[in-house]
């Protein structure tokens, strides 16, 4: 089994295109939606403000590996889907 790497800090996701983080340039990234009751919907970016490479709804108390470029971004529809850089070991 995967373990993850933990590289940085977690923080809440940003909620808006212009804010969108790349989460320190991490090519994986760890979300969770702490919301217990409700899903909301991540968007990945080529850069802030920028075209939308996908989308994707995280449900209620999920958790979901993201592997992306280093460059792209990622901006959550609510503050309480949390983020990190994570690497994978053995």
């Amino acid at each position: 089994m995967a373990r993850s790497l933990l590289v940085g800090a977690e923080i809440a996701c940003p909620t808006n295109a212009g804010a969108a983080t790349s989460f320190g340039a991490a090519t994986v990234v760890r979300l969770v939606n702490t919301d217990s009751t409700d899903a909301h919907k991540i968007t990945i970016l080529e850069e802030q403000s920028g075209s939308g490479i996908g989308s994707m709804t995280l449900p209620p108390n999920s958790v979901e590996y993201v592997e992306k470029r280093s460059s792209y971004v990622i901006f959550a529809a609510d503050a309480s889907v949390l983020g990190t850089k994570v690497g994978f070991t053995g």
